[in-house]
């Protein structure tokens, strides 16, 4: 929608009808009108109806004042960042469940108590649907896990996760994948990264789970785990936060596996907000970070869809 558009319709409401909007808008009563005609045959509904000698607003109408208002408010509101250079306005983050529940509280925290006028959504799900959520546009940046193809996406290393095998208490060499094969895989929705490690783990030494049962939390899948002979893998950090974790056997993966680094990734140039929350993410991956550019034939357009990598709810890894 044309904003000039919006602010003549929303000017006409305000002035109770077209003279005073005029007049205000520094218009001729006429202009006004073919404005909002023009308006209302391009959105194929009436705004306003004859009442009397005034003009009321049609429910099309209140539908799209409430609209206007907060279009030209965040216009508004854009204009006055750029001309105060105060870091200010939406962030749209996507991020693995894994980080959102044991990662980002005290980093969010900190950002908030440095940037209060920056407004934080967060959304999780699995490394592949925050990827598709990127190329759609919905999130701006999102915290996503190894192995994932860049494509046109630029990125700068955020966690390093320590993953941990767990069992039941009771079951028999959990930690040998041998000994695995037949059993049930607890994990997060396809498009879980971890989930995907441990079926080629399994794949590596000829064997395969019987079946795979999908969670939607890590609290779910430690307490699955816990509760019957279930196998799953998980970051040592939430493990350590979760409510039943202490009732779980933990076995060491190997050194390929166990060592996974979560990212963050965005496409296009990283907006204000985005660079001040980078500032303040941990050295932990890494003595230096360094932001990797996207390839230079691709840093234009939207990026293009992972599927061999790896979901808004509340999911995953």
């Amino acid at each position: 929608m044309d904003l000039d558009d919006l602010h003549i319709f929303r000017c006409v409401v305000r002035e109770g009808g077209v003279t005073r909007a005029a007049s205000l808008l520094h218009r001729v009563p006429s202009n006004v009108t073919t404005r909002i005609k023009q308006f209302e045959e391009r959105l194929g509904v009436a705004l306003f109806r004859r009442q009397g000698r005034n003009l009321a607003l049609t429910e099309a109408g209140r539908t799209l004042l409430g609209h206007a208002e907060k279009l030209l408010d965040l216009a508004d509101l854009a204009e006055q960042e750029l001309r105060s250079g105060v870091v200010g306005g939406l962030l749209r983050l996507g991020s693995l469940e894994s980080a959102a529940g044991a990662r980002l509280p005290p980093i969010l925290s900190a950002f908030h108590a440095r940037y209060p006028d920056v407004t934080i959504e967060l959304r999780t799900g699995t490394t592949r649907a925050l990827l598709q959520q990127l190329e759609r546009f919905e999130v701006e940046a999102a915290f996503v896990s190894e192995p994932f193809e860049r494509g046109k996406l630029s990125s700068v290393p955020a966690f390093d996760e320590d993953l941990v095998l767990i069992t039941g208490r009771t079951a028999p060499r959990g930690g040998r994948s041998a000994a695995l094969g037949g059993q049930t895989v607890v994990a997060f929705p396809h498009g879980c990264s971890y989930r995907q490690r441990l079926i080629e783990w399994l794949a590596e030494q000829g064997t395969a789970p019987a079946r795979i049962l999908e969670m939607s939390s890590y609290h779910a899948i430690v307490a699955c785990v816990a509760a019957g002979t279930e196998v799953a893998i998980i970051p040592t950090e939430v493990l350590d936060q979760a409510v039943v974790g202490h009732a779980v056997e933990r076995h060491p993966l190997p050194a390929h596996l166990r060592l996974n680094r979560t990212q963050l990734v965005w496409s296009g140039e990283a907006s204000a907000p985005l660079q001040a929350l980078m500032a303040l993410l941990p050295p932990a991956a890494g003595a230096a970070r360094s932001v990797e550019p996207a390839p230079q034939a691709a840093r234009s357009g939207p990026p293009t869809s992972h599927a061999g990598s790896n979901q808004r709810s509340a999911s995953p890894s």
